[in-house]
């Protein structure tokens, strides 16, 4: 694991992590009435993206039930009238939005990972766990909330999320399927900036990955600071397994940490 919080080693992380949380479990009777039952744990499985460092995807993270419950405490607010389409929310979230950033904290640490047939993790591989543990156990969690809906044909940009946020970004997406595509940045001459794209290279080749409704992408390292990501849901882009998907309004949630102010 990276950072002054990290483990010696994967399976000590992972048991400190279930001991913290409490072993996996289909049920919950004492869970909070909020966004989930708790009935989620035994379907939490994280898949790294392949060819991107500190990617990781939780396609079943919410089932449809939740995913409701999410939808109507965001209809709640009152935030998607007339032509506005977006909403922030800096420091004190919503109470929904707390219990979705346990809830995401919750999956990491109970979660199963598959880093790839055949793939082999180390002590000091930081692709053991879907977040470095300097990550996972600050406090915030997340303190500033990104709430998007999409109607058919809109999609967001290629970008890097701005300098101003910490590492470690969470991303749930809600009603629509669609594939984000991730391409690299170009260098920001930093030390992760190491052997990775230079400028007058050309064009890199974008990753997509499936987004699934219900699903949750989680950024850090490499995916956070060195990929762009983008949606383009122009019709006929949104292409996947040989077929285009059909687009429908989308909701996103995305969660990240403000970094600390200079004193």
């Amino acid at each position: 694991m990276a950072g002054g919080g990290g483990c010696d080693g994967d399976s000590n992380c992972r048991a400190a992590l279930r001991e913290a949380f409490g072993e996996s479990s289909d049920s919950d009777s004492d869970a909070p009435s909020g966004v989930s039952s708790g009935a989620g744990r035994g379907r939490w499985r994280w898949e790294a993206v392949a060819g991107i460092r500190g990617l990781w995807l939780c396609a079943a993270f919410l089932s449809a039930d939740e995913q409701e419950r999410l939808l109507a405490a965001i209809q709640r607010e009152g935030w998607f009238i007339d032509a506005n389409n977006q909403a922030m929310r800096f420091g004190d979230l919503p109470s929904w939005a707390i219990e979705l950033s346990t809830l995401i904290r919750e999956a990491i640490c109970l979660g199963d990972v598959n880093v790839g047939v055949g793939s082999k993790m180390t002590n000091e591989d930081e692709d053991a766990c879907p977040l470095p543990s300097d990550l996972l156990w600050r406090e915030p969690f997340f303190d500033q909330m990104i709430a998007n809906r999409y109607n058919p044909g809109e999609g967001i940009c290629a970008h890097v999320d701005l300098m101003r946020f910490d590492d470690g970004i969470a991303i749930v997406s809600l009603e629509s399927a669609c594939v984000m595509h991730f391409s690299q940045a170009e260098p920001t001459g930093t030390v992760l900036d190491t052997g990775h794209l230079k400028k007058g290279d050309r064009e890199p080749t974008k990753i997509p990955v499936y987004l699934n409704p219900g699903s949750l992408v989680v950024m850090s390292g490499d995916a956070r600071y060195l990929w762009k990501h983008e949606i383009n849901r122009k019709p006929g882009v949104q292409q996947w397994d040989c077929r285009e998907l059909e687009q429908h309004r989308r909701t996103s949630v995305t969660l990240r940490k403000l970094l600390a102010s200079p004193s």
